[in-house]
């Protein structure tokens, strides 16, 4: 599945304002900024044009910000979510019907949980362990 060029420069753009922002310089200024402009507000008592310029940047800074986290976050958990399957596809013990586990129904996400916390209970309490076998579905 190839993404259209459009596609990619933006995700470009989004990652490389997600590093920039990152940076404790980037902090720094914008704490400046904010600090000067509220200084500047308070000496000319706090116009009300300048108020709703400042509103109004604030919010479109916070808008285009929760973008540019929520699409790396995204593409950081998909990328570590593959690498964890691989992980459970190469590994001969694992249950690989944990593979792509997150696109499970909610029903089937909390009975696993809880054979997890049964599992992890009784090597706790040094029972012996139940062996469950899973079954792999084929209409998924």
């Amino acid at each position: 599945m190839n993404a259209s060029p459009l596609r990619r420069r933006v995700s470009r753009i989004l990652h490389w304002i997600d590093n920039q922002s990152s940076q404790t310089g980037v902090a720094v200024v914008a704490s400046l900024l904010v600090v000067t402009s509220v200084v500047a507000l308070a000496v000319d008592g706090f116009p009300t044009r300048w108020e709703n310029a400042f509103s109004v940047v604030g919010t479109a800074i916070a808008l285009i910000m929760l973008f540019v986290i929520q699409h790396t976050q995204s593409r950081h958990q998909s990328s570590l979510q593959l690498k964890l399957d691989e992980l459970i596809r190469s590994s001969p013990g694992a249950d690989d019907q944990l593979v792509r586990i997150e696109v499970a129904d909610d029903s089937e996400l909390d009975e696993l949980t809880r054979q997890q916390q049964a599992h992890h209970e009784s090597i706790r309490e040094g029972d012996t362990l139940e062996i469950i076998e899973f079954t792999r579905r084929d209409d998924e």
